[in-house]
């Protein structure tokens, strides 16, 4: 199994805390376009021929593009690697981008799922966030796509917002009922570099929220979400019973996977590549038939961090037996010493892999940090 990511690297404003590679100037977009075509076609062998199960236009906003250019890119896709019949095809869009007529026209070309990035039901998270959409859009967004008939949706929300209450945020969770959500993701706001949400807490406009805050939103949203029978997947990912994200769960089960597009990256098994971030210049490199990427060989250690990072934060959590098959007695040995201590504190429970508890979430990248080898 292997998935297949296209990066769209666009969107119409700068929202508060994002720090993603994209650009508000569209001028070379058919360009852009052209260049993720090509670049389609240069890595052909990259996943040396193995079955793509999932496709993932992300961004950016993949939701600015018309379904004609999606289709351009998706042909081409499915001309160029063996793509499963049952593959899961998820397109990013933004509430305001939503119409019955477009979702309509993105299922006509292959889309058959949706992720809708919400964030909040409320207007003043909104604003604070500059996002490009209201409330009112953010409902009408899922009723559209419903009735457009697309089932496979999934919605993105976000806690730990300055001046959010648990009264809000517990609002917020209480639509996923009302609105039939099946997956959602929820994600603690988190300040990034360079952006405005760190310029404000820096120039203390506004104060950072605490972490008992945070804490205390992160275990009403696993107190309400296991109410309403949601299986926790992963740490940040909640889906009903049949509906995990394909896609999502090929990054955490150490699958291979192609990055397509300005700052797209690449996992082969062996090597990590990344592209360009500059929309200029991968369009220019690409073009030209010039390097636009970079890689890097994994060694043991690296491979088993990533394995940590990524695995533990499932439901599935560390499996010994991958541990034993493919990395050396050194690091087994490690790893069984490094995690006693977080078994005795009740962090982490040994079913038949190495599982995270409840309160062991909280400190997810504390307890990987600590088992990493550096």
């Amino acid at each position: 199994m292997a998935g297949i990511y296209i990066h769209i690297p666009y969107c119409k404003q700068k929202c508060t805390y994002c720090d993603f590679h994209f650009s508000i100037n569209m001028k070379n977009i058919s360009q852009m376009i052209e260049c993720l075509y090509l670049e389609i076609e240069e890595r052909k062998h990259y996943l040396n021929g193995k079955k793509v199960e999932t496709i993932y236009f992300g961004g950016g906003t993949p939701s600015l593009l018309d379904s004609e250019k999606i289709k351009y890119l998706l042909e081409k896709i499915h001309s160029t690697y063996q793509v499963s019949q049952e593959a899961e095809i998820t397109l990013e869009l933004n509430p305001d981008d939503i119409t019955e007529k477009k979702i309509t026209a993105l299922k006509d070309i292959g889309i058959n799922r949706l992720s809708i990035g919400i964030q909040s039901f409320h207007e003043k998270d909104l604003k604070f966030m500059n996002r490009s959409h209201n409330s009112t859009q953010a409902k009408n967004a899922i009723n559209h796509a419903y009735n457009a008939g697309i089932n496979n949706i999934t919605i993105d929300l976000i806690y730990g917002i300055p001046g959010q209450t648990m009264k809000e945020w517990k609002e917020n969770l209480n639509q996923l009922s009302k609105l039939k959500i099946t997956h959602f993701s929820a994600y603690a706001l988190t300040v990034e570099p360079n952006t405005k949400l760190h310029h404000l807490i820096k120039s203390k406009k506004i104060s950072q929220v605490e972490d008992s805050v945070i804490e205390s939103q992160f275990k009403l949203l696993q107190d309400i979400s296991e109410k309403m029978n949601f299986i926790q997947y992963e740490i940040s990912n909640f889906c009903k019973k049949n509906m995990m994200s394909k896609h999502n769960s090929s990054y955490w089960e150490d699958k291979w996977y192609l990055g397509i597009g300005p700052s797209a990256h690449s996992f082969n098994g062996k090597e990590r590549r990344w592209n360009i971030k500059s929309n200029s210049k991968y369009i220019s490199k690409v073009k030209n038939n010039q390097v636009y990427y970079q890689s890097e060989l994994l060694n043991q250690k690296q491979k088993y961090n990533e394995y940590i990072l990524t695995c533990l934060r499932t439901k599935w959590g560390v499996s010994y037996d991958y541990l034993n098959k493919n990395f050396d007695v050194n690091i087994q040995n490690h790893f069984k010493q490094e995690i006693q201590k977080w078994i005795q504190q009740k962090k982490i429970i040994r079913n038949k892999n190495y599982e995270l508890t409840k309160d062991g979430m909280l400190l997810a990248d504390a307890i990987s940090s600590d088992l990493f080898i550096t």
